[in-house]
């Protein structure tokens, strides 16, 4: 299979609307039992108040969300920084692709990017990758780019009513001085 090496991400748009619902509505197989707000009755216009709310997250320093591109500008998926925790100086760090650009590296490295980014960029010193157990092809995406696999979080994540363990991955900036 041919992998695609040559991506990047770069923040979201309020013009990505098409982009994501067209590359949402072609993963929902793939997508709906992790990711709840991929769902049959998924709309053009859950993408146009999503990126509403995120576009301007990002300059708030809220949120920071990434479209994840090939080097043609084909738009792959997602990921980004979430459930920013000040406090602590920690991020929720997720990630998605559509399925017909799935097994060729993407995801990889767009987390890759986004870690290089977050550590560059702000202050965080922890990004968390939360699994759902099951979501094996995120286990892959987590364990390949060397997230540290740090254990099970029983009845961690709510999908669709019902809880389910998952498991924890983590990047953190080195040290100072290292």
């Amino acid at each position: 299979m041919h992998r695609i090496v040559d991506v990047r991400i770069r923040r979201y748009e309020l013009g990505d609307a098409a982009a994501v619902f067209e590359a949402a509505r072609e993963s929902m197989t793939e997508l709906q039992p992790w990711m709840p707000w991929c769902h049959p009755g998924y709309s053009i216009a859950d993408s146009i108040s999503w990126l509403q709310t995120h576009v301007p997250a990002f300059d708030a320093g809220a949120s920071f969300e990434f479209a994840i591109e090939s080097a043609h500008g084909r738009y792959l998926g997602g990921c980004g920084l979430n459930q920013l925790d000040t406090i602590n100086n920690r991020a929720n760090l997720g990630y998605w692709v559509r399925s017909s650009a799935t097994r060729r590296g993407v995801a990889s490295a767009a987390v890759h990017a986004l870690r290089e980014w977050a550590f560059a960029h702000t202050n965080l010193i922890r990004l968390e990758i939360v699994i759902a157990a099951g979501n094996l092809a995120s286990h892959r995406v987590a364990a390949k780019t060397g997230a540290v696999r740090e254990g099970t979080l029983h009845r961690r994540l709510l999908l669709y009513g019902t809880a389910h363990d998952a498991t924890m991955f983590s990047f953190t900036r080195p040290p100072a001085g290292r």
